[in-house]
């Protein structure tokens, strides 16, 4: 019994990194350009998040070959920030953007890098292992118009509901 339990919790847990039916990943992906600070412009709206505002995510390289992360935002509500320590790690080849991060082990979800500009990396398109997850990116905190109306529509094609998004105030 115990080994049906375990081999059923594996399969829930693997079922939560995938990217969802249909979406595609980015390739040619150079992990150490995408690291350091990036702001959050926009996100679907998920308990983890809810009331934050001056959200950031730093990724730095992790000895064992993955990925550091620290998300933190500022809690308006209680007037303080929230951080969050996670770390990261390719599932597959490290020049696909497909990652499963963890905040609390042995959970894990994924973190799919769906759109990027590849010139610069000065944004980004996240999405979660289903349609219920997705973020903008910036390295500043903010984005060009243009950029996000790309993005916004690029996740509106894919079937995201882009109504929903909250824009991050990242305002001091």
């Amino acid at each position: 019994m115990k080994s049906i339990a375990l081999l059923f919790g594996t399969l829930l847990l693997a079922g939560g990194t995938t990217a969802p039916q249909g979406i595609m990943t980015v390739d040619n992906f150079d992990l150490d350009r995408y690291l350091g600070t990036w702001y959050e412009i926009a996100r679907l709206d998920h308990r983890f998040e809810r009331g934050l505002s001056q959200v950031s995510a730093t990724y730095s390289k992790r000895p064992d070959g993955g990925v550091d992360v620290i998300n933190r935002g500022f809690k308006n509500q209680a007037g303080k920030w929230k951080e969050a320590k996670g770390r990261a790690y390719f599932i597959g080849e490290p020049d696909v953007a497909r990652l499963k991060v963890t905040f609390f082990w042995p959970f894990y979800g994924g973190y799919n890098v769906i759109e990027l500009d590849h010139e610069n990396y000065s944004y980004a398109l996240i999405c979660g292992p289903n349609k219920k997850y997705l973020w903008i990116l910036a390295r500043t905190k903010k984005l060009d118009a243009n950029i996000m109306e790309a993005l916004i529509d690029k996740a509106k094609a894919l079937g995201f509901n882009t109504s929903e998004l909250i824009l991050v105030n990242q305002e001091e």
